[in-house]
């Protein structure tokens, strides 16, 4: 690979649509009418918003260039650990589209919805036999509101048994939405310190989980990229004092089709489909956060829920069911994000058993391949083999001046985006890598030739990564102005 960026491609200064805007302009051509043109009444379109005029090509090319300015999957290798931000099949995409699932309404009743309902029943089944629980929900619209839901349903069940507790244990490889869910259920975040392999300590947990402990949310693999060896002990402790075991499973890219997390001794999981299951991911949804429980947390699900009704007939009959006395209650309007789970359950029957385990295994691959290629570039605080993402930091170019941000800014220059920076909090100065499943060895070769070459300028011009990125629309911002006023206008 020329270890140089590329030539400056053309950027467009494109004006709003207001500045391109000319009187008489159209972009649509409306068939000529039988019916005798009247005007209307002035006073009825005194409010009416005034709309620029432009001409189809305006059009065209205005959205195009804008779209040319973004980043995306389908662009390059996005790399941000922790986000599994893979390529989505358009297979997933052609489903989503057909008429009968995108065109369903709610509100058509279950005797027009049956299609709908049955994908629902089919991918609830699919995912639990994936996770190892017997129930789940699809309601949750993301990880942290599935996060919610299944602390609520911990909350639930602590009354149910007469005593209700006040803390959740949280490690800190957890994901930082996990506090939150806790807090917004009523109890109090009890920090543990993973050990030196950067995995949980059963001691550490046994030391303080008590009688007042809800339970426990533990991310596995956690946010370092490490499986936590020690799961079905430290289940085990939590389990003997009456409390319950939470799994963040927004890392389930790494071990589907080879752990089922329902094995393991945990009694709630959630799964980002838009992360695992292949919905596009990022700009703020929608996602989803499906909810697996064991037998004993079935009452507390949130309503509705799917059943499927037995005929005997050549077609079995779907309906939604309300009737759970100890349910927590709707978790969203209607039952959750449609578009989203047609594109999960396209994902997991092209994919098949074996496809999904493969996926994992390339996962996991990819991420060791490129943890060893720069382990000796960038610092790596836990040289053990990870899962689907590794954890590098800048203590190596910290003798020349330059951070973790000056190197991910420079990546873009290289044509990749950047790695997530500064987490996990357990690494200083982190940077964190995820390739996914979907990146070739080619690919991800020029990702470690630019982290490389990036290491090189570090040494030899150290100010040229202060300045990057050179080559984006956008140059390098005061980051903290950015916070604090940010531009939202184009």
């Amino acid at each position: 690979m020329n270890k140089q960026p590329g030539t400056k491609g053309l950027i467009f200064n494109e004006p709003q649509l207001w500045e391109k805007s000319r009187e008489g302009r159209c972009a649509v051509s409306i068939p000529k009418t039988q019916v005798k043109r009247t005007l209307l009444d002035p006073s009825l379109t005194a409010d009416a918003p005034e709309l620029p005029q432009l001409y189809e090509l305006d059009v065209v090319r205005h959205y195009t260039r804008l779209s040319q300015w973004n980043f995306g999957v389908d662009s390059g290798m996005y790399p941000l650990g922790s986000c599994t931000m893979k390529y989505n099949p358009k297979t997933n995409e052609v489903q989503a589209a057909r008429a009968g699932f995108a065109s369903a309404h709610p509100l058509a009743g279950e005797e027009f919805s049956q299609g709908a309902l049955k994908l629902m029943y089919d991918l609830e089944q699919a995912l639990g036999e994936i996770t190892g629980f017997p129930a789940v929900t699809l309601q949750p619209a993301a990880g942290a509101h599935g996060e919610l839901a299944g602390i609520l349903m911990f909350h639930a069940y602590h009354e149910k048994k007469g005593k209700q507790r006040s803390k959740i244990i949280i490690p800190d490889t957890a994901h930082g939405t996990n506090p939150a869910s806790a807090a917004l259920c009523g109890y109090a975040s009890v920090s543990v310190k993973s050990g030196e392999k950067g995995i949980l300590e059963p001691a550490a947990v046994a030391a303080i989980m008590d009688e007042d402990t809800a339970g426990i949310m533990i991310t596995n693999p956690n946010t370092l990229g490490l499986f936590e060896e020690n799961i079905r002990e430290i289940c085990e402790i939590v389990h003997a004092k009456g409390g319950l075991v939470y799994g963040d499973g927004a890392n389930m890219n790494a071990i589907m089709g080879i752990v089922k997390p329902g094995d393991l001794g945990i009694d709630a999981l959630h799964l980002n489909l838009h992360k695992t299951f292949s919905t596009p991911h990022g700009g703020g949804g929608p996602g989803c956060g499906t909810v697996s429980v064991v037998k004993e947390l079935i009452p507390f699900l949130p309503v509705p829920r799917i059943e499927k009704n037995r005929t005997g007939k050549e077609l079995d009959t779907y309906k939604f069911v309300t009737d759970c006395p100890d349910t927590i209650g709707r978790m969203h309007t209607f039952y959750g994000h449609f578009g989203v789970m047609v594109r999960a359950l396209a994902y997991i029957l092209s994919m098949g058993p074996k496809g999904l385990k493969d996926a994992s295994t390339l996962a996991v691959l990819n991420a060791n391949y490129i943890k060893e290629s720069l382990k000796g570039t960038l610092n790596l605080p836990y040289d053990l083999p990870c899962m689907h993402e590794c954890v590098f930091n800048d203590k190596f170019q910290q003798e020349n001046h330059i951070t973790t941000m000056d190197m991910a800014k420079r990546l873009l220059d290289y044509g990749f985006h950047p790695p997530t920076v500064y987490f996990p909090l357990v690494v200083d100065a982190a940077f964190m890598v995820e390739p996914t499943e979907t990146e070739s060895k080619e690919n991800i070769d020029q990702f470690i030739d630019a982290v490389k070459a990036i290491a090189a300028e570090a040494r030899e011009n150290p100010e040229l990564l202060k300045k990057a990125p050179l080559l984006t629309k956008v140059t390098r911002l005061d980051e903290v102005a950015a916070a604090r006023k940010p531009c939202l206008r184009g």
